[in-house]
């Protein structure tokens, strides 16, 4: 189905990762973490190409950096925000990518892939996986961000930097994460990846985000010593034989 769409040059270095033998209709649509890389998603998408699934990753444009040099991160609906910015490129490609679907998004990035498939209405996405987030409370995942990965001192500049820093995120925060959720069709499942010891984003924070929607039929992979996006990595015979029972109900063979 693909063959001849990846040898295009695709939006946002879109890159197709096929398997030898193909066993489902589904693609898997990768969403890398914030000021990640598709390469760094390599692991994951190799384990699902053994699973005999298509795969798809790019590069998410518009990070830290984009705001130093006086980009300022404006959508295609004219909303300020980086999470939105996200929402319009992972819209785009959805939109260009035939069939079906399965989200698999990781971090806070997660958030705006939850955007673009609500504003498609989930047509054809079936199902979603999130690793290690989104959260429902930005401004401390920020300060945690601040603190844990980039080791800013001292803390009062934390304090004043992890304002700005969601607010270029979004105005709206993770709030608009509800009313997405809200038009998930029925029943629509979700995978939720999360450890214990993720200093970024507790996985309470996470359980907030899901909870509030009887609409969704999620379930979640706790990970009990497994850090921020450290699951498959450190714990590969915890993480992998979920996932694959998650993406074998989901999925329809061929």
């Amino acid at each position: 189905m693909y063959t001849e769409l990846a040898k295009q040059e695709l939006p946002f270095d879109g890159e197709f990762f096929l398997p030898r033998n193909k066993k489902y209709e589904e693609l898997i649509f990768f969403v890398h973490f914030y000021e990640g890389s598709k390469k760094q998603l390599l692991r994951h998408i190799k384990l699902v190409n053994s699973l005999g699934f298509d795969a798809f990753a790019f590069q998410l444009q518009g990070t830290l950096k984009d705001l130093i040099s006086f980009r300022p991160p404006v959508s295609k609906a004219g909303v300020f925000g980086t999470k939105h910015v996200y929402a319009d490129q992972i819209e785009t490609l959805l939109n260009l990518i035939p069939g079906k679907k399965i989200v698999f998004s990781f971090s806070n990035p997660s958030g705006a892939a939850i955007e673009a498939m609500a504003r498609r209405h989930c047509s054809d996405t079936v199902a979603l996986v999130c690793d290690s987030g989104p959260t429902a409370r930005f401004i401390p995942s920020a300060y945690n961000l601040y603190t844990h990965e980039y080791k800013l001192k001292p803390m009062p500049l934390r304090v004043a930097l992890a304002p700005i820093l969601s607010m270029a995120w979004s105005p709206f925060l993770h709030k608009d994460l509800h009313d997405d959720l809200k038009t998930f069709p029925e029943g629509f499942k979700v995978l939720s990846i999360r450890g214990w010891k993720d200093l970024l984003i507790p996985p309470d924070h996470i359980d907030e985000v899901f909870e509030p929607h009887s609409n969704l039929d999620w379930t979640k992979l706790a990970l009990p010593e497994a850090g921020h996006l450290t699951g498959l990595r450190d714990f590969k015979s915890d993480y992998a034989p979920v996932l694959e029972k998650f993406l074998h109900s989901v999925a329809t063979p061929l």
